[in-house]
């Protein structure tokens, strides 16, 4: 079985997004590209996650090929390929309809930075336009408009991850959703106080520097 390492990774992944609130049902996936062939593992499209294994995981190459797998890759396959194909740097994505995220999409506003814990994902989480599902629209629009963000919100639609492996994706994908409520929560009884650009560079520097052990 091709990238069997990676397969369970992305697999254990998967299974965090139900855990954590992030999906229901069938929604949502997560992907990791392998630095060595450049073959991405992907969640199985409409697929339930407690039925996932490892060996659901589908491989499929740049071109959006299935190399190994015998079910359909997710219908975000494209927009995953796009963004690793645009941002070498990239070795996991994920997509969520988080609630408390996907409400800002709905309002087509980003999500501000008012929390230390924001510069995590480099401060503000960027809203991208609308864009159909299904192809590299969506990832085109990441592209343009990520930034250095680890997030984004895609209007009237939901939220996307990436990260150096499918792990740190699923980590941003977690803290956005968590961000999103609490600035949610907040804006019920007033106007957060913004963290100022400096405050943000400060601890986006913090966070990709000096965060966790060495």
């Amino acid at each position: 079985m091709l990238l069997e390492k990676l397969r369970e990774i992305v697999w254990k992944c998967n299974l965090e997004l139900p855990k954590n609130g992030l999906v229901k049902m069938t929604s949502g996936n997560v992907s990791g590209r392998d630095p060595e062939t450049g073959l991405v593992v992907i969640k199985p499209s409409g697929y339930s996650f407690e039925e996932l294994t490892p060996a659901h995981m589908v491989v499929v190459g740049p071109d959006g090929r299935v190399v190994e797998g015998d079910l359909e890759p997710s219908t975000d396959t494209d927009t995953h390929l796009y963004v690793y194909q645009n941002r070498p740097d990239i070795f996991g994505m994920v997509h969520t309809h988080s609630p408390y995220a996907s409400s800002f999409a709905v309002l087509g506003q980003p999500i501000p930075a008012c929390l230390t814990a924001s510069a995590m994902l480099g401060g503000e989480i960027p809203l991208g336009g609308y864009a159909p599902i299904g192809g590299a629209d969506i990832g085109q629009e990441i592209i343009n408009k990520i930034g250095r963000a680890l997030a984004i919100i895609m209007q009237n639609h939901g939220v996307f991850t990436i990260g150096s492996s499918a792990q740190e994706a699923t980590k941003m994908a977690i803290e956005v959703e968590e961000i999103a409520k609490i600035t949610h929560l907040a804006m019920l009884r007033g106007q957060p106080i913004l963290l100022a650009p400096d405050q943000v560079d400060y601890m986006v520097n913090l966070y990709r520097n000096d965060y966790g052990q060495r």
